[in-house]
């Protein structure tokens, strides 16, 4: 069993900033890669930002230079800093993890949060 727990998520003026967490535990020997995805009502969930196991990142154009994604693989946690927020970035905003099993070390899983809601106001 694996289990990630999101926190972080509100309501924030445009303009403001969040910080969201994510921490995973459970049977996990080793995680691979930690990311942010976002979904709004009738959307796909799209990918906000993924930072690999060596620390390199990659975000959505939409993001860039606004959210910073950072982890602390002794802790298996993974967070977002989001600044100037826009009202655009409203969504539930998921965490997701692709790790190795304690028990199969021979291919990657994956695992998803519950996600944490976030409400930027104009």
């Amino acid at each position: 069993q694996v289990q990630l727990v999101e926190s972080g998520g509100g309501l924030v003026q445009a303009g403001g900033s969040l910080r969201l967490s994510c921490a995973a535990s459970g049977s996990i020997s080793r995680i691979n890669a930690m990311a942010w995805y976002r979904q709004t009502p009738g959307k796909q969930r799209d990918l906000v930002a993924i930072i690999t196991s060596g620390g390199s990142t990659n975000y959505a154009d939409s993001v860039k230079g606004r959210f910073t994604i950072s982890r602390d693989n002794a802790k298996n946690m993974v967070y977002l800093q989001m600044n100037s927020l826009k009202p655009d970035d409203t969504a539930a905003y998921y965490c997701t993890v692709t790790y190795y099993r304690t028990t199969d070390s021979s291919r990657l899983y994956d695992y998803w949060g519950q996600g944490t809601q976030v409400t930027v106001s104009s």
